[in-house]
């Protein structure tokens, strides 16, 4: 059966989830966690959080899901430290940095890719298998056929989202709420800036998706291989996470769930499964209304009644004897553990000696703990008595004597930790210029650039013969599974037509370009924001790094390392990768042209372009443009063109080229400020 892995902002929601019925939790220190806004948890409670489930026999995870800087490892390191030492089962990971420090110094703890590493594809979950991984979890976006396919072809576990809030953009590939406010969802701080009233023509709220839930689907869920199901909601109260998990429990025991609770104590005018299903429609856009919030006061009296007590969890086995002129005998055994309590001496008894039926009724009484007794044997000898104050102490004190024993926190034993020692990075004065196309026909500038990067579907054999050794094929940045062959055709025979070099913005990318014998350029995609990071995925095979636009100059120019690098010094940038358009028209795709414009509240624009394969990008507003600025120490500057004609094209390399300074309105996006 798998596993329900439920939600805990805080210790009330952690009991709320365990007694419902939840075989994991999963949580958030102070720290480097994607929901650094939730109550989460510190030292002392993780540890009293840790003891609660293991005495109960549910296992935690801890989230370390963030992006880190170099001037933060130390403190991941500490962070980490604290979670061995609490005895959890594992942590949840996005940085490869914390990876790397997991498989070198409690290589013992279970190593879970957050949803943040964006895992669409057989290709990106084998990767990640390779690299130490034990289990990923799927995108929110695959079809329930897409996950069965990824699930048949690893041999880690895998994990799937099955209700709670749905982000647009595919996690990890947003950077809305940075680009706008300098919150980064990377970082955990996430304003849920898609939540506002962004239009696209006529429709309102067009980056708002209503909440997931595919409860109904679990068993189906179950069928594909799907060994997690994963319950979002460490920012929602302690009665929506007993709602989901009492929901779950039902709906996998084949039992009629109710719906209109799960709506009531919160929705977004309804759920969708329209990914699972593969409707992908505009039905699966919503928001919160005055309607869904009115509700949620009726159902959460009677949803606190779902965890006000203990739920028998454990069972145990049971063995009391009682012998003349020795103290009574109580052992209690949960079949890994077994303790054996001793208490006052039996009399002879006057009237009513104690028989095994009376002892069972006494010493079987588990009512407000985690135990319920599978089995009861009683050796009595003839005539004694023991008062019943007597027996129910014997069974308080081995009761207790259990969970404690089951409580008792094993932290992970930490490893003679390898230090990798990063070279320091020696290039200095101004790299070269390379330039991103959407297509063949907006190229230009080609003899000023050294690298042209090309969709790998807009390159024919003409392309690779124009180009020649300048040019690199980019990867989708999403690409499902039933997309994948085609796709590894496609590049085979680019190979053999001249094609030497690709750039990945997921990690798929990484195995799939490696496997056909391509050279591999890490794009921005990758979200690299530290050095450890770049080590890694040199490590992994990649001959370059594009890093994150989400890192400070400063910290880029500080990273070590002997990797090549450079950053996106122009462009819209890809602010969200998107499998339901948010553009699309009533009347279907085919209208559309393959381009169109969201409006925010305050009248800002930002273009929607579709790759016509099944995703779409949200570009931000106003350009990245930071020509004028000191941009040496990287071995090259990316510039991105999306929208832009091929005389904007030309201007635009001519300013890189002398650095000069734009004159139309622009932004130096997140490398000149410090993100939160």
């Amino acid at each position: 059966m798998p596993e329900i892995l439920a939600p805990a902002g805080g210790m009330e929601h952690l009991t709320a989830a365990v007694r419902c019925g939840a075989d994991a939790v999963y949580l958030g220190t102070k720290n480097f966690n994607a929901r650094r806004r939730a109550e989460n948890f510190d030292e002392t409670t993780l540890k009293e959080a840790a003891a609660y489930c293991r005495a109960r026999g549910v296992k935690l995870y801890v989230t370390v899901n963030t992006v880190v800087t170099d001037s933060e490892l130390d403190d991941v390191e500490r962070e980490v430290d604290m979670i061995a030492a609490s005895g959890a089962n594992g942590i949840i990971i996005q940085d490869m940095a914390v990876l790397d420090l997991l498989l070198n110094k409690y290589p013992s703890i279970e190593r879970l890719a957050s949803t943040q590493t964006a895992v669409h594809n057989v290709s990106g979950a084998r990767q990640l298998e390779d690299m130490g991984f034990d289990r990923i979890v799927l995108a929110r976006e695959l079809s329930l056929d897409e996950m069965e396919k990824i699930c048949a072809a690893v041999s880690i576990g895998t994990e799937a989202f099955v209700h709670g809030a749905h982000c647009m953009s595919v996690s990890g590939m947003c950077y809305l709420s940075s680009a706008i406010g300098g919150r980064s969802g990377n970082r955990g701080m996430c304003a849920q800036p898609c939540r506002l009233n962004f239009r696209s023509g006529v429709r309102e709220y067009a980056l708002s998706l209503k909440d997931l839930s595919c409860i109904s689907h679990l068993r189906d869920m179950a069928r594909s291989g799907i060994g997690s199901f994963k319950i979002e909601g460490r920012m929602k109260r302690p009665e929506y996470v007993a709602a989901a998990v009492t929901a779950c429990k039902r709906a996998l025991a084949g039992e009629d769930i109710d719906t209109e609770i799960l709506k009531r104590v919160f929705s977004r005018s309804g759920f969708t499964d329209g990914y699972l299903t593969g409707k992908h429609d505009n039905g699966m856009f919503g928001r919160r209304l005055k309607e869904d919030a009115a509700g949620t006061e009726l159902v959460l009296k009677s949803l606190r009644s779902l965890y006000k007590s203990e739920t028998p969890l454990v069972g145990v086995d049971m063995c009391f004897r009682l012998e003349p002129d020795s103290p009574s005998e109580l052992s209690v055994s949960d079949g890994d553990r077994s303790v054996t309590i001793y208490g006052a001496r039996a009399v002879s008894a006057l009237n009513h000696p104690l028989d095994g039926r009376s002892a069972e009724d006494y010493l079987t009484r588990t009512g407000g703990t985690p135990f319920y007794v599978k089995s009861f044997v009683a050796n009595i000898a003839p005539g004694l008595f023991l008062a019943a104050a007597e027996l129910n102490a014997l069974r308080r004190k081995a009761l207790d004597a259990l969970y404690n024993a089951r409580a008792d926190i094993v932290p992970a034993e930490a490893k003679n930790r390898r230090t990798n020692i990063a070279p320091a990075h020696t290039f200095s004065g101004r790299g070269e210029l390379w330039g991103r196309f959407s297509a063949c026909g907006r190229v230009a500038g080609a003899d000023e650039l050294e690298k042209i990067i090309l969709p790998a579907y807009e390159i024919t054999t003409d392309t690779i013969e124009k180009y020649g050794g300048k040019l690199i094929a980019e990867l989708p940045a999403v690409l499902f599974p039933n997309d994948e062959a085609d796709l590894v055709r496609r590049l085979g025979s680019l190979k053999n037509a001249g094609l030497r070099e690709v750039m990945a913005d997921n990690i798929y990318g990484v195995r799939l370009g490696k496997e056909l014998g391509l050279s591999v350029r890490g794009g921005a995609g990758l979200n690299i924001t530290n050095t450890a990071a770049l080590e890694i995925y040199r490590g992994a095979g990649i001959i370059s790094a594009t890093v994150s636009f989400e890192l400070s100059m400063r910290s880029i120019k500080q990273l070590g390392g002997s990797i090549p690098r450079g950053i996106v010094a122009y462009g819209r940038l890809p602010l969200m990768r998107l499998r339901l358009c948010p553009a699309r028209p009533a009347s279907g795709c085919s209208s559309c042209g393959g381009s169109a414009l969201l409006t925010d509240r305050l009248g800002v624009r930002f273009p929607v372009v579709c790759d016509g394969r099944g995703f779409s990008t949200l570009l931000n507003s106003v350009p990245l443009h930071i020509a004028d600025r000191n941009l040496d120490g990287l071995e090259y500057l990316l510039l991105y063109f999306t929208v832009e004609d091929r005389e904007e094209i030309s201007k635009i390399i001519g300013e890189y080229l002398t650095g000069q300074k734009s004159a139309s309105p622009r932004t130096g996006g997140l490398y000149y400020r410090e993100l939160l």
